[in-house]
Order: structure tokens, then sequence, then C-alpha cells
């Protein structure tokens, strides 16, 4: 899998643990493909999404999580690179990596992959953690946020896909 201009989007940071990744299989549906049977290039931040909302319910940032703890985290850069089609009925697996970052953010790599092990897209999102209330980035990381962190360290979630 080779990326245009680099192997990752996010800086990877000596120390830190690995990369929170999820991997999920799907199929194209006849509802995300234009009348050539390709699917719309507008589709494709919904299949990140799919796998985002798997790492936040594995790590306890789901979005379930965040009205609890009353954060939200939206996204405030997103970025998306094209490499080749998915097409109607096709099988393609989704990968998402949450990277490590100390600030009071999330930044996560996605990876689509065609059946064959291409790369049909890949890109990546930043959230930041704000107060739903004042809607004020929030400069110290939440207890939520801090609690993921805790279990990272500790490896929990260094299981497979």
């Amino acid at each position: 899998m080779k990326l245009r201009k680099k192997k990752y989007y996010f800086e990877r940071v000596d120390g830190a643990p690995e990369p929170v990744t999820v991997e999920l299989r799907r199929r194209t549906r006849f509802s995300e493909v234009d009348v050539m049977g390709v699917v719309w290039h507008g589709r494709y931040p919904a299949y990140f999404e799919e796998a985002s909302a798997e790492i936040g319910r594995r790590c306890g940032l789901s979005y379930k999580d965040f009205y609890e703890a009353e954060l939200r985290a939206p996204i405030v850069e997103f970025h998306i690179d094209y490499y080749k089609p998915l097409f109607l009925d096709e099988e393609f697996t989704i990968r998402a990596a949450l990277i490590w970052h100390e600030g009071s953010r999330m930044n996560t790599e996605y990876y689509l992959l065609k059946q064959d092990g291409s790369l049909a897209a890949s890109g990546y999102t930043v959230q930041l953690f704000i107060d739903p209330g004042s809607w004020e980035v929030c400069i110290v990381s939440p207890g939520l946020l801090e609690k993921c962190r805790k279990r990272w360290k500790a490896g929990e979630f260094n299981c497979p896909g």
C-alpha cells in the first residue's frame, strides 16, 4: 500500500502505544453507486465513519460515551485521496487506525482496500474535544480521553481487527 507523499498521514511518536486499528469487511451496495456501477465519491466518508464508530466502541470513545460525558468531538479536518474505484457488489476492507496524540484531539487514518489488497482510497480526520455548552475547545484532555489513554498504554487495544 503506497500513499502519495508519505507512508502515514500522522507522525508516530517514539515510545507511544501502537495505533488502535480496526478492520471491517464490506460489500458495496446498489444505493452507493452511480449509473456506471462505480461507488460515488461522496460515499467514502461514510465508509470511514463505519470504522471510526467501531474504534470508538472498542476504546470507550463512542458517540454514546461522548453524550454521557457531556462532550463533543467534531471533525475539524477531513482529507481523502482516491486511487482506484470501487464497483457495484465489490468486497473491500475498511481499515481505520486511531493514532496516539497527547493533545485534546483524535487523529484517525483510514484505508479502503480492494480484494486484491490494492488501495482504493485513504484519508484522515482530526477531531477536537469541545465543551457542548460553550463550544470552546478543551485545552486539557477530558477524563473520557484520559481513561482511554490509560487503557491504551496498558495494551488493552492490541487485539487484531
